[in-house]
C-alpha cells in the first residue's frame, strides 16, 4: 500500500471518528494518554541485566547501544491526572495472585510481555518463576502466587488456513480462540505483519466467506479482521469476569520526514524524545481499532491501551543497530529497547486495572 492511500484513508477515518476518539476507554475526565515526556533520574524502572530471561532482540545495552539517555524518561499524564507508580508486589499479591494475564499478538506483543515479566521479577527478585515455551504460547509463572503471565504468538488474530490453494488468510474466521478463553486478563495486539508483502507475507490469499482475494487493500483487510474479533469477544468473553484490552498501535520510525527531520532515513542515532505534536499526525491503522471498538454495544466491553501517540513521540526508543543481530546490524526500528517503552505501557495497564 503506498503512501497516498494511507493517507486518503486515514482523513476519510478521521472525520468518521472523531466523535469515538475522546470517548473509548477513558473515564473520570483524566485522559492517561495525554501528555508529555520528562527526565527523571529514577527511571528506568529496572536494569534489563537483572532479567537473566530477556529477549537478546530487546537488550539494546548488552547489545553496544552506547547511549542511555532514552532510559530516563517518564510518561506524565496532564494536571489532575492520578498516574499510580508502578508496584510489582501489589501487582503479583492484588491483582494477579491467583490468576492469568495473556499477551495475544505478534512480536509487539512480545515486547510487551517480555517487558511485564521483567518489571515483576525486578520487583520480587526472591519469588521462584518460571519460563515454560510450548510451541506459539510462553508462560511465565509465579508459583508463590499462583499467577501466569502468558504470551500467545498470534500475527492476525484471525486465522490462516492451508487449502489446495495456498495459505489463506481467514479475515471472517477466528477459530483458533480456544487458547485464550478463562483468562482473567486478555491483551491483544496486531497490525505490524499486514503491511508484509513478498516473501515475509505469509499467505498466499485473503478469503472473506467463500469469495477469494489475491490482495486487497491492507486498511481494509484489517478492519475487516477486527469486525470478526470483536465478535469473537462479544460472543465468548464473560466481561464480568475476564479484563479485554486492545494495545494500541505501535508505531515505527522508519521515516524522517513523520517528525520533522527528513534527513534522518530511520531511527538511527536518535537520543531523545520528539517534545512536540507529532508531525505525522494520527496513525491511519489507530482510527480503524477506534471504530471497531467505539461500534461495541455500550458499556464496551474493550479497553484500548491507547499507547500510539505517546509512542509517536519516542523515535529514540528502538534498538536500531542495536538489537542483537551480530555483524548484520539490521535496522529495527519496529520494536523496543528493554528497559523502555513498553514498561510506559504496563503502567498504564496497572493503573487501568486498579481503576477496575
Amino acid at each position: 500500500m503506498d503512501v497516498g492511500s494511507f493517507a486518503i484513508r486515514a482523513a476519510l477515518l478521521f472525520v468518521s471518528l472523531a466523535v469515538h476518539h475522546r470517548g473509548i476507554a477513558r473515564g473520570g475526565g483524566c485522559d492517561l494518554y495525554k501528555g508529555i515526556w520528562v527526565r527523571d533520574e529514577a527511571y528506568p524502572l529496572y536494569d534489563a541485566s537483572r532479567c537473566p530471561f530477556i529477549e537478546k532482540e530487546f537488550d539494546c545495552l548488552k547489545n553496544g547501544r552506547p547511549d542511555r539517555d532514552y532510559l530516563k524518561y517518564r510518561w506524565q499524564p496532564k494536571a489532575g491526572c492520578n498516574f499510580p507508580r508502578f508496584d510489582g508486589g501489589h501487582f503479583l499479591s492484588q491483582i494477579l495472585k491467583g490468576k492469568s494475564i495473556m499477551f495475544v499478538g505478534d512480536s509487539l506483543s512480545l515486547n510487551q510481555w517480555q517487558s511485564l515479566t521483567c518489571m515483576l521479577h525486578v520487583a520480587l527478585p526472591q519469588a521462584n518463576y518460571s519460563l515454560v515455551r510450548t510451541g506459539e504460547l510462553s508462560t511465565f509463572s509465579f508459583p508463590g502466587y499462583g499467577a501466569k503471565v502468558m504470551f500467545s504468538r498470534n500475527a492476525f488474530l484471525v486465522d490462516m488456513v492451508s487449502t489446495s490453494h495456498g495459505v489463506a488468510l481467514m479475515l471472517d474466521s477466528i477459530k483458533g480462540g480456544d487458547l485464550w478463553k478463562g483468562i482473567d486478563v486478555l491483551v491483544f495486539n496486531t497490525w505490524h505483519w499486514w503491511l508484509h508483502t513478498g516473501r515475509k507475507q505469509p499467505w498466499k490469499f485473503i478469503q472473506v466467506g467463500n469469495a477469494r482475494y489475491q490482495d486487497m487493500d491492507r486498511l481494509v483487510a484489517y478492519e475487516k479482521a477486527l469486525t470478526t474479533w470483536v465478535k469473537w469477544v462479544e460472543t465468548n468473553v464473560d466481561t464480568a469476569k475476564t479484563r479485554v484490552f486492545f494495545q494500541g498501535i505501535s508505531p515505527d520510525h522508519m521515516n524522517g520526514s513523520d517528525w520533522g527531520e527528513p534527513n534522518a532515513r530511520n531511527c538511527e542515532e536518535q537520543k531523545d524524545p520528539f517534545f512536540k505534536t507529532y508531525p505525522a499526525g494520527h496513525h491511519p491503522a489507530q482510527l480503524v481499532v477506534e471504530k471497531a471498538i467505539g461500534a461495541m454495544p455500550k458499556p464496551v466491553a474493550v479497553h484500548l491501551l491507547d499507547v500510539t501517540s505517546l509512542s509517536q513521540l519516542r523515535k529514540d526508543g528502538h534498538p536500531s543497530v542495536y538489537g542483537g543481530h551480530g555483524e548484520h546490524r539490521a535496522m529495527d526500528c519496529t520494536h523496543w529497547c528493554l528497559a523502555g517503552v513498553p514498561d510506559t505501557w504496563n503502567e498504564l495497564l496497572y493503573a487501568a486495572l486498579l481503576r477496575s
